[in-house]
C-alpha cells in the first residue's frame, strides 16, 4: 500500500483486495475484511520501501510455487541429441544434401 509517498507491505493474499489504510503519526495498519493484514512503524522520509519479513517470504513462497505451475515438468527419460551437421544437411548447406540425402 501506499501512504504519503512510501510504500508499505501487506500480507500477499490480498494483494489486489480493497484495503482499508488506519494511520497515525507513529503506526500504519491495513485491514481487508477487519482483519490485519498490515502493520508498520511510520515513516515520515518519503520514496522508502517498508517491508515485514513475514510478507516477503510468503510472497516468495507463493511465486516460487506458481512458477512451478506454469513450467512443465521434466521430459521422462532421455533426450537424443542431433549432430549440427544434420541440419546443414536437411537445410542444403552441405554437399550431401545436392547429391538427394536428407537426414
Amino acid at each position: 500500500m501506499r501512504l504519503d509517498g512510501n510504500d508499505y507491505s501487506v500480507h500477499p493474499a490480498v494483494i489486489g483486495r480493497r484495503i482499508e489504510v488506519l494511520a497515525d503519526l507513529h503506526r500504519v495498519r491495513a485491514l481487508c475484511d477487519g482483519r490485519l493484514v498490515g502493520e508498520h512503524e511510520r515513516v515520515w522520509a518519503r520514496h522508502q520501501t517498508i517491508s515485514a519479513d513475514e510478507h516477503v517470504a510468503t510472497a516468495r513462497a507463493l511465486r516460487a510455487e506458481r512458477v512451478g505451475l506454469l513450467r512443465p515438468p521434466p521430459p521422462a527419460g532421455e533426450v537424443e541429441i542431433r549432430p549440427l551437421s544434420d541440419y546443414d544437411t536437411a537445410l542444403g548447406l552441405t554437399d550431401d544434401a545436392a547429391a538427394g540425402g536428407v537426414a
